[in-house]
């Protein structure tokens, strides 16, 4: 099959047309290149079959090169948007190819030249994107001891530096991030990093040097330095900032007065949740269904700003307590009167003006963008009028007014523009004079038409004469045929229809020429003032940022009152100490909203001498449950929202690691044992005193003795090494006696209850530890064959009347316990298959027994 040709000597055997094609080709060579012919965007050779394959379009030919036909294929460009979408949510790259040369003057080939690259950070087409998500850009390079991570968000201008100190916190900062794109250099490792949903961009090591990189930002802020930003000129953790800049000045290849500042994000300031416990704890994603995740359930924003808000908030929990308790007293000030409901009524009216602003930074925006931004701003008086109290005066005082940009866009656009300036019909009359006179004269000047129309049947007599226009034959004069002997001889014949004739005269084709002349200046002039209105908004870029971000977290802080509200949340009390975390009647916020069953609430309380909980009970019990509630809890705490409890204190926190599942990691090679020691590892290795920590069932992908070691171990660690809170669910309870040896351990335990050989889960938690696992009877209800259950309680028997039954205490030392025997003869008698053996068959087989035994 052929390939893009790619030396000089190979291109120059095509046509000139080709020759354009393949040189452009060649700068992009690991994108697809749309290739603007017509009405038609063409693709070709390796392009044109990749294109074929993943939009479902026809593969043809075009021409040959060494005597094969080169392949092709095409989309129209009236869809192309439906296509690209397609494209870039498979994580491909485009890069547009337009005609910017005037045919009536090219000689050859009209001038083209790619105007724009698509790639999957850096998308910012509203039919391209996901509303309520980030789409982030990131690049990430290696320092002396630690890592330079930079990210943008190219639809709003957020642009940040962090620097993770470990190659598991630049995991954990990666999977919170989740970006579309990353960037990083060549050399570097990518090896156990999240990326599998990432396209990944190697790119040359010059581009993240952190002198070139100072010398972009400068330029693009337009500053002498970067301290106004929090960074010095020979930072090396500006490395990945320089990739970042440089590659969205090669991609959008347009100003970018819309990013105009860049922060340095501390990792010490928020709750840190590495890749496991969000996956855990299924913040924004669940194997159970799109649906039934935590973003899913809890986001009650109303507008797409504030669901990407709620999202942020929700991966980056805070520490700051004085933040965090001046968006308590906000939610506080929402809720009364029912406040929240009016301001969530302004608040759906709001358009996404973070992503318009965006789009007219980059001279992208539609007309449909200007007016839904003519129609947000003027909903803002209402909007602040109605954040009247206090507590929302930080929020209220960074939503500006626009009264001059508004009184622009309300005399530049009409109500109900078309989707695309390129047929004009935009602009709205009484904006432009010049404008209002081109429009009268290319409609045609209807009183002039009137007049000539009289004139002419006046003159020949023809009562049936009248003169019209059609797009594609213009002006014309029609006569029927029946008048055909009267008609002058100076009319000139345009047209022969079924019952009549179609003429033109020179007035009326000097008029024809001065009406389209007329059109095609109309819509120049309407371009001009199209592109002028980008001009009038851009010295308001910052201050309708500033005002979209406020108004993203109001939207947040009413969602945060709904749940309140609607849910029966409380107020968290945030404590100034560590070691402490205390729950009343807490609730899953999931479960409880999902479930057809009541939910039943339980009480927590973790402080200096209780910071191991060892939780024993049944599968299926709540265990699990109770302990992700607890985290759940904690991080909606440090969101700034009101908690499923009726009280709750809750004490620093500084990290949230679970331990939870069975899962293999088969591309690494890992098994489920595997994978539970290595995140196991990672706690131990990296969890405080501050932090929480949530381990479920340690120590069940080996043997009994082996994993109640193991257990027993960690357990011990985390209470009294590492002194973190710890809630520790197992089935061994043999560790329950760890509370009567450590003091700062006790033991909880789920409820339920057996009658008549089924069991009854209670789902409340009470002190002391279980007494019986209850694993039989969750086999039966999970639908184990009956005789399978029988023989289990046969052997559970046994097992339990030996000496050394792993029910019993087992001494945690060096000393190895034999296992358990089994009775040859008992094992042999449980085989048979009575129903099967005559009488005579019987007694031949107790002879046998007998002899051997």
């Amino acid at each position: 099959m052929p390939v893009s040709p790619t030396s000089e000597q190979s291109i120059q055997a095509h046509t000139p047309m080709m020759q354009q094609y393949l040189r452009i080709k060649a700068e992009h060579p690991d994108m697809l290149l749309f290739y603007r012919m017509g009405d038609f965007y063409e693709l070709f050779y390796d392009d044109a079959k990749r294109a074929a394959q993943l939009l479902d379009i026809s593969l043809t030919k075009r021409g040959a090169s060494n005597g094969e036909p080169i392949p092709m294929a095409g989309v129209p460009y009236h869809a192309v948007e439906n296509y690209l979408a397609r494209l870039v949510t498979r994580g491909e790259s485009v890069a547009i190819c337009e005609q910017v040369g005037d045919p009536a003057t090219s000689k050859g080939p009209v001038e083209r030249k790619v105007v724009r690259i698509l790639t999957p950070g850096t998308i910012t087409d509203e039919s391209l994107l996901n509303d309520k998500q980030q789409n982030l850009l990131s690049a990430i390079c290696e320092l002396k001891s630690s890592f330079s991570l930079a990210t943008l968000e190219l639809s709003s201008g957020r642009f940040w530096l962090s620097e993770p100190q470990s190659r598991e916190q630049l995991a954990a900062e990666l999977q919170r991030l989740q970006p579309a794109e990353l960037l990083y250099p060549e050399g570097m490792s990518l090896a156990q990093l999240p990326l599998a949903h990432c396209r990944c961009r190697k790119r040359s090591p010059w581009e993240f040097d952190a002198d070139t990189a100072f010398k972009l930002l400068t330029q693009q802020f337009a500053t002498r330095h970067l301290a106004g930003f929090g960074f010095n000129q020979q930072e090396p953790i500006l490395g990945s900032a320089g990739a970042v800049m440089h590659y969205v000045q090669d991609t959008q290849r347009a100003a970018l007065p819309h990013i105009r500042s860049i922060t340095r994000e501390p990792t010490d300031d928020a709750v840190i949740l590495d890749a496991a416990t969000r996956r855990n704890l299924e913040l924004n994603q669940s194997a159970h269904g799109e649906s039934t995740h935590l973003t899913a359930v809890l986001d009650e924003t109303v507008c797409a700003m504030g669901s990407r808000n709620f999202q942020r908030w929700l991966q980056r929990p805070l520490r700051d307590h004085e933040i965090l308790n001046q968006r308590y007293d906000a939610v506080e000030a929402l809720m009364t009167d029912d406040r929240y409901l009016e301001l969530r009524e302004h608040l759906k009216a709001i358009t996404d003006i973070e992503r318009i602003v965006a789009r007219i930074g980059l001279r992208s925006a539609r007309p449909r963008d200007f007016a839904r931004l003519r129609d947000s701003l003027a909903r803002l008086p209402e909007l602040k009028a109605d954040c009247g109290a206090p507590a929302l005066s930080y929020l209220t005082q960074r939503i500006a007014s626009f009264d001059e940009l508004l009184d622009v866009l309300n005399r530049a656009i009409i109500e109900q523009p078309p989707v695309l300036i390129r047929d004009g019909g935009v602009i709205a009359s009484g904006y432009d004079t010049e404008l209002d006179e081109l429009r009268d004269l290319a409609t045609g000047a209807t009183d002039y038409l009137n007049a000539l129309e009289q004139r002419e049947r006046e003159r020949t007599g023809i009562s049936s004469l009248k003169v019209g226009y059609n797009k594609v034959h213009g002006y014309f004069i029609e006569t029927s045929k029946a008048d055909g002997d009267q008609v002058p001889v100076e009319y000139q014949r345009r047209q022969t229809l079924k019952n009549a004739e179609r003429y033109i005269i020179p007035e009326l084709k000097a008029h024809e020429d001065k009406v389209l002349t007329a059109q095609a200046k109309s819509l120049a002039r309407e371009k001009a003032l199209y592109d002028g209105l980008y001009d009038h908004c851009l010295p308001f870029v910052d201050g309708l940022q500033q005002s979209a971000s406020a108004i993203a977290e109001l939207d947040t802080l009413c969602a945060f009152a709904t749940l309140a509200v609607e849910q029966n949340y409380c107020r968290p009390a945030l404590v100034e100490q560590s070691g402490l975390l205390k729950l009343s009647q807490a609730r899953h916020p999931v479960i409880e909203r999902l479930s057809d069953e009541p939910f039943i609430p339980n009480d927590l309380a973790m402080t200096d001498k209780r910071r191991l909980l060892m939780i024993t009970g049944p599968n299926m019990g709540g265990k699990s449950t109770y302990m992700r509630q607890a985290a759940l809890i904690v991080i909606l705490a440090h969101m700034g929202c009101f908690v499923p409890a009726r009280e709750a204190e809750i004490g620093f926190v500084d990290r949230i690691f679970t331990r939870i599942g069975a899962s293999d990691d088969i591309a690494s090679g890992r098994s489920t044992f595997m994978v539970e020691m290595t995140e196991t590892a990672n706690i131990l290795h990296n969890a405080t005193s501050e932090s929480l920590v949530l381990m479920d069932e340690i120590g069940r992908g080996t043997s009994t003795y082996d994993g109640l070691s193991l257990a027993w171990s960690v357990a011990e660690q985390l209470a009294s090494k590492l002194d973190c809170l710890t809630l520790f669910a197992t089935h061994y309870f043999e560790l329950t006696e760890l509370a009567e040896r450590l003091e700062n351990s006790c033991n909880v335990h789920v409820e339920a209850q057996e009658h008549n050989d089924h069991i009854v889960f209670l789902h409340t938690v009470a002190e002391g530890s279980a007494n019986r696992s209850f694993g039989l009877q969750v086999a039966k209800l999970a639908g184990v064959p009956n005789n399978v259950i029988e023989r289990a309680k046969r052997k559970l028997t046994e097992l339990e009347q030996q000496p050394n039954s792993p029910q019993m205490e087992i001494p945690l030392s060096e000393t190895t316990t034999p296992e358990p025997t089994i009775d040859p003869l008992r094992e042999a008698l449980e085989a048979l298959d009575l129903d099967q053996m005559t009488p005579m068959q019987a007694l031949m087989w107790l002879n046998e027994q007998r002899k051997k035994h």
